[in-house]
């Protein structure tokens, strides 16, 4: 692969023009792909063999008029203070947006709350519950135009109204202050290289990189339903990844210019050695997110192959663009005008880099500096211990949102169980007497603690299937709607026994409940089968047992320290007014899972970068400490840029106002100080130290079955100074190029 890779660097630099030309036709024509499509986008969470999602089938079949699989929409009506909707003018002006409602494009049915007893008590409330005949995804502009139609006639007639459910988009709007990261990102790399050619190079096409997998996303919306959170994923990971791996070719690239070789011949050996790192660290990372699809989540699947496509297409450009564009920018790239005196006395070796001296000092407390980075990390994982997963509804819409609303208003009114009703469905197929059986299934329900209201029984044609509708007394969200559901379903077993019919609970507050569950269940499955993947990729890579040992438990505590975080901001509220959470809650239910794929891809990131030049270094006859301080000098500073840059990226999705994105940056962003800070750099020398030779060693069998990647590029190098000495030899003299346009 390093000899592709520099023959691929040495083509892209020489031909540059044409690299730029063929990269500009892309991107224009997946631009205008993505100007002239109508994109489809949804957020709906469906898992298949749930017992919520047997229900649902069963009452698409059996009730279709019901539109069980359907979207709905919660119209909520507010009389003005000191007034009811109870009285005749506001009843009757009620009715009327009821009727409008009915006769509203795919409305396939609406609850009158004065015939459906979704008034409240004391009159000042009520609301009116909308099915529609299609999905979430295929509810049109048109249909929502009509709601909110009615939710204006209402405000002009003098009531509040606001609505919810998943007909209702919330529109989640990008601030500008996330540009703050990208902005960090360009300061870090003038900072690092002390020129604005090769700070701004990485940043350019990374730019380019991200612009084309987002309108190439956004094409393939026009043929598949996306969810919502799809683009701003990928751009989130995207745009972190492109800046790290040109970041990563850059600073090689220079270093191979300072060693005397010419532009083009420079390009060739960065991509040959640098660009194999990039290759296996965007490997990783793809592997990783595009393995979320296995678990079965719509949602999830959709996000993993989303960043998956954005990951893939900054490695791509990192090693075709980029080295086309080194080729334009010339001898200007080492040009530093910038240099502090400081970065000046390193170059000529008057002064060792901050890596290094850090290094050292690891080496020197090795012991000590261990025990208190993993103490810290494992202190830090302690809330992790009472992380709750929930999936996002108008529960944790942005304040003042019209969801937000009709959730609050429906709890002041009715209470929190009423904006999560629990489907209970009686499938008596089984049964010789189903209308008793659904009978006992009603008893069952009232007298269970917590279910505040039981609706009366509806039946479908043939009568041996029956519909109710349970209110729970707590949220939607809560401990104690988990717990009635849990119980219902074990009491149903009961029902079973006794009656032969089987009692099955759906409907959106179950479904979440489900995927919830079935998301806890698949993290450790999926932590084991990622870290099975790190020992296994790590081993090709660095020949060793105990480094890709070591990797993998540092892995496992950036994770197990990130969640701990996450859990103490936004589940127990901790700095919340620092990070702007409005409100505290279970975890979305997607973000640990999720957070693990992508940690791991960042976590090898900085692995590979770091440790293939210790053993570079070891391969060449460095003593152990040597070349743990030798890989320090080489790429510390490096990964430390490479690193702020990322936390800056994803900390600026901590200023988006959904609730998901604002907690993947966060989590991401301390995800990615904890792997790079406390594990690469600190952790990482401290057991290389006290390993000493032992952690190289490969047992001879090993040695014989594993390939050889080569990620380092040292059969490049070999090659290379083959081709030199042979050169030389036949005393031709090697051309020279001098990389200007």
């Amino acid at each position: 692969m390093a000899t592709f890779l520099y023959r691929l660097g040495r083509f892209s630099f020489r031909r540059r023009r044409l690299v730029l030309m063929l990269w500009i036709a892309v991107l224009a024509a997946v631009g205008i792909g993505a100007a002239g499509v109508s994109s489809s986008t949804s957020d709906t969470f469906a898992i298949p063999g749930t017992q919520s999602q047997k229900a649902l089938d069963l009452l698409e079949k059996e009730f279709p008029q019901a539109s069980a699989d359907g979207a709905t929409a919660r119209v909520v009506f507010e009389a003005p203070a000191g007034q009811k909707l109870t009285s005749a003018a506001h009843k009757a002006e009620v009715e009327s947006l009821v009727g409008d409602l009915k006769s509203a494009s795919q409305v396939a049915n609406v609850v009158d709350p004065y015939t459906g007893g979704t008034v409240s008590k004391d009159g000042s409330v009520a609301y009116a519950q909308v099915t529609y005949k299609v999905a979430q995804a295929d509810v049109t502009d048109a249909a929502r135009a009509d709601l909110e139609h009615v939710a204006e006639q209402g405000e002009r007639a003098g009531l509040a109204v606001s609505m919810g459910g998943t007909a209702v988009n919330e529109e989640s709007h990008q601030s500008a202050a996330e540009l703050i990261g990208i902005v960090i990102a360009a300061l870090v790399m003038v900072i690092t290289f002390g020129s604005l050619v090769a700070a701004g190079l990485p940043l350019l096409t990374a730019l380019f990189g991200v612009l084309a997998a987002i309108c190439g996303i956004t094409v393939a919306t026009s043929f598949i339903d996306l969810s919502s959170s799809t683009s701003t994923l990928a751009l989130m990971l995207g745009l972190a990844v492109a800046i790290d791996y040109a970041l990563f070719i850059v600073s090689r690239y220079r270093g191979e210019l300072k060693e005397g070789h010419d532009p083009e011949e420079a390009a060739g050996r960065a991509l040959g050695t640098a660009g194999s790192a990039v290759v296996f660290a965007g490997l990783t990372v793809v592997i990783a997110l595009a393995g979320l699809s296995v678990i079965g989540i719509k949602i999830l699947s959709d996000i993993g192959l989303g960043a998956a496509f954005a990951v893939v297409v900054a490695v791509v450009i990192a090693l075709t663009l980029l080295p086309a564009m080194l080729g334009f920018a010339g001898g200007r790239i080492s040009a530093g005008k910038l240099k502090t005196r400081r970065m000046r006395a390193i170059e000529q070796g008057e002064r060792e880099p901050m890596g290094v001296r850090w290094a050292r000092f690891v080496l020197r407390n090795p012991v000590k500096v261990l025990g208190v980075s993993v103490a810290g990390l494992l202190l830090l994982a302690i809330p992790a211990l009472s992380l709750q997963l929930g999936m996002p509804g108008d529960s944790t819409a942005t304040p003042g949102s019209t969801q937000r609303i009709a959730y609050d208003t429906v709890t002041d009114g009715f209470g929190a169980g009423y904006n999560g009703p629990l489907t209970v469905v009686v499938d008596a197929r089984g049964s010789d007497d189903p209308k008793a059986a659904a009978q006992d299934a009603v008893t069952l329900l009232d007298d269970l603690p917590d279910v505040a209201s039981v609706s009366p029984v509806s039946f479908n044609e043939t009568g041996d299937v029956a519909l109710i509708r349970a209110v729970p007394g707590s949220s939607p969200t809560s401990e104690d709607t988990v717990g009635l559901v849990s119980d219902i379903r074990d009491r149903g077993a009961a029902l079973h026994d006794d009656t032969g019919a089987e009692l099955m609970v759906t409907g959106t507050t179950a479904l979440n409940i489900d995927i919830s569950g079935k998301l806890n269940d698949a993290l450790i499955p999926y932590l084991c089968v990622v870290v099975g993947l790190a020992l296994i990729l790590l081993m090709l890579v660095f020949r060793s047992i105990l480094v890709p040992l070591k990797a993998a438990a540092g892995f496992l505590l950036s994770v197990l320290a990130t969640l701990g975080v996450v859990v103490a901001v936004f589940q127990w509220g901790w700095l919340a007014d620092v990070f702007g959470v409005d409100q505290t809650g279970p975890i979305v239910s997607v973000l640990p899972i999720f957070m693990v794929g992508v940690v791991f891809g960042l976590a090898m990131d900085y692995q590979v970068f770091l440790v293939t030049r210790m053993r570079e270094e070891y391969v060449h006859g460095a003593e152990p400490k040597e070349a743990v301080i030798a890989g320090f000098r080489h790429g510390a500073r490096v990964v430390t840029a490479a690193a702020v840059i990322m936390i800056s990226v994803f900390a600026g999705f901590l200023f988006s106002d959904t609730a998901l994105i604002k907690s993947i940056g966060l989590g991401l962003a301390a995800a990615v100080f904890f792997d790079a800070f406390v594990v690469r750099m600190t952790i990482v020398p401290a057991v290389m130290a006290l390993l000493g030779r032992r952690a190289w060693a490969l047992p001879g069998r090993l040695d014989r079955i594993l390939p050889n990647v080569d990620v380092e590029g040292e059969k490049l190098r070999h090659l290379l100074e083959e081709d030199t000495e042979r050169t030389e030899g036949d005393g031709i003299p090697e051309p020279v190029h001098t990389g200007k346009g």
